[in-house]
Order: C-alpha cells, then sequence, then structure tokens
C-alpha cells in the first residue's frame, strides 16, 4: 500500500496510527504530498487535493482519513478500532466527528493567519475559538467515554489535541479542562502517539 501523506497533517496522522495499532505500518509506503506546491500531483489521488490519500494494493485509491482508517481495520484479526455495533460504535464514530471538527476549525483558523496576516478578521478567528472552547467543554464533561479499549474516537481526539498543541500556544485549554488534560498526558505517551509526533 501507498500513503501520500505531510508529516505535519493530523488527518494523516490519524492513519498512521491507526496502521500501527493494526499491525499494517510496515505494509505502507510513505510518498510525500505538499499540497500548496503549484504543481503538486495530489489531485491525481484526491481531486479535492487533500491528503491522507491510500493507493491499496489491489490498486484502488481511497482518501478521507475516516474511509482509509476503516480499510485499515477491515484487514487485521485483532481488536477493531471502529466497533461494529451498537452504543460503543457510536460513541466511537461521535469522538471521532467531534475530533474532525476541532480540527477543521482549527485550520481555518490557522489559514486566517496566514492568509490575511495583519489583516486578519478578528471575527472569524473569535468565531473559531468559541467553537474550540464549546468542543474542549464538551470533551471534559464526558472524559470518561475516553477511557477503554482504543477506537477510532480515542485516535482522533489525540490527534486533535496533538495538533492544536502543535499550532497553537494561545488556547490554554488545559486551565479548563483537568479531566482532559490528565487524559492526553498518558495518551500521548502510547508509543504510537510517540512514533508520530509532527514535525516541520
Amino acid at each position: 500500500m501507498k500513503l501520500r501523506y505531510s508529516p505535519v497533517s493530523p488527518f494523516v496522522r490519524k492513519v498512521m496510527i491507526t496502521a500501527i495499532e493494526t499491525g499494517l505500518a510496515d505494509r505502507i509506503e510513505h510518498i510525500p504530498a505538499n499540497v500548496w506546491a503549484p504543481d503538486t500531483d495530489i489531485g491525481a489521488d484526491n481531486p479535492v487535493g487533500k491528503v491522507p490519500a491510500l493507493i491499496t494494493e489491489g490498486g484502488e485509491i481511497l482518501y478521507d482519513s475516516t474511509v482509509i482508517c476503516e480499510y485499515l481495520d477491515s484487514l487485521h484479526d485483532g481488536a477493531k478500532l471502529f466497533p461494529a455495533t451498537g452504543g460503543e460504535r457510536w460513541r466511537a464514530l461521535r469522538l471521532n466527528a467531534l475530533g474532525d471538527g476541532m480540527l477543521e476549525t482549527g485550520i481555518r483558523r490557522l489559514l486566517e493567519y496566514r492568509l490575511f496576516g495583519d489583516s486578519v478578521r478578528q471575527s472569524w478567528v473569535d468565531r473559531a475559538n468559541t467553537t474550540l472552547v464549546r468542543c474542549f467543554a464538551s470533551l471534559e464533561n464526558e472524559v470518561d467515554i475516553l477511557d477503554g479499549p482504543e477506537t477510532i474516537g480515542r485516535i482522533c481526539i489525540g490527534c486533535t489535541l496533538g495538533w492544536l498543541d502543535f499550532r497553537f500556544d494561545d488556547l490554554g485549554w488545559r486551565d479548563s479542562c483537568p479531566g482532559l488534560a490528565d487524559w492526553y498526558a498518558g495518551y500521548s505517551a502510547s508509543p504510537a502517539m510517540v512514533q508520530t509526533v509532527p514535525k516541520e
């Protein structure tokens, strides 16, 4: 398999951790893609122009991190990261959706500064910050659901918190979310998280 990737993408990190947790990491070749380069070829593998994209051993191309992660989860016989049925499945998918939404909000905030610089639209930044604060509070209020077996939800929340720490030093989320901070301190020390720390 071949993975089109960027080393700082939290969505790529989600796939890489899934590959480690499912025992498939050694079967994946990493092919870098700079999606912002004028001559980038990522569109050939993902018409949306984003990473990650996975070329399977059969030559099929998959994109969107959640789709790729579920595909990888289908290739092994161990405990599933995507629970098959019931409340566990919906909790895992809901956490994954929350993490993805936080990342999309954070990425828009980051691009606001990169695109507009000194002319940044503060109203948009404030809106993004309000959304993130609300999401942090939601996680803090039900932090116990992050305990237990590994799932795609836990992986996504771990990648989300790691990326927000990597990109922003002004969020101060630990002050108001001590339970979430404690959980992340332990989770971020896991081997898969340590192996996939984002680097510029």
